[in-house]
């Protein structure tokens, strides 16, 4: 079993802190094999750590989180831009056409850009697989309603930390029975539902923290300097 992380963000997200290397530095530190850096609507820091990834023992596997037009979609094993603002059914052809794996993360926490009030629960069950531990949730309804929605429908599961600290990357992890340790080898793997999560909850202070951040600088990106 490889212990993976699926859902971390970088100094490149506009919520992000981090260079990738200490993300990296961090997840070789905690004992992972691999590490997904899904910025929001950036793709080159993410392509940037899978390409160093080796260098720290890991595999790299390179994403985003793509800001569809219903909400947020991770797209996993890409290494092209899909762009922000598509329907969310464009947002998964378009993932799939550039070989791709689409998962679905915090679908039910509508106040952070999940995708469940905006679709059918047909348009849902489409997806490759659902995130259904998020460890920056502050309750874990939202987190069940997933496990219970993917239960129902036989979605693969996965889980993400969602760190946009180093310091929180490997709090939620997908442990992948993969047949080759690869990022081709993972993906597949969580595809055929050969996972099951494991994760703790982000403290709430620091959830705060990286919440607060990212407003901030979000807010700085906006001015005219």
């Amino acid at each position: 079993m490889l212990s993976v992380e699926l859902h971390a963000h970088s100094e490149l997200s506009y919520d992000g802190r981090d260079q990738i290397e200490l993300l990296l530095e961090q997840a070789e530190a905690v004992g992972l094999d691999a590490l997904a850096v899904t910025d929001h609507d950036e793709i080159d820091a993410s392509l940037e750590a899978a390409a160093l990834a080796e260098e720290y023992g890991l595999v790299g596997i390179p994403g985003m989180e793509v800001s569809s037009a219903a909400g947020h979609v991770l797209a996993l094993g890409i290494e092209e831009l899909v762009p922000a603002g598509l329907s969310y059914d464009e947002t998964l052809d378009r993932i799939a056409s550039l070989g791709g794996v689409a998962v679905i993360p915090h679908p039910f926490q509508s106040s952070r850009h999940g995708v469940a009030a905006h679709i059918s629960r047909g348009q849902l069950v489409a997806a490759d697989a659902i995130e259904v531990y998020n460890s920056r949730l502050f309750t874990g309804r939202a987190n069940r309603q997933a496990e219970r929605f993917a239960g129902d429908h036989d979605l693969p599961m996965t889980a993400g930390s969602d760190a946009h600290i180093a310091e929180m990357v490997g709090q939620a992890i997908t442990e992948v029975d993969a047949y080759h340790r690869s990022a081709e080898g993972i993906l597949d793997a969580v595809v055929d539902g050969r996972t099951s999560v494991v994760g703790k909850r982000t403290p709430w202070f620091i959830s705060v923290q990286q919440f607060g951040g990212g407003v901030k600088r979000r807010l700085a990106s906006m001015l005219p300097w």
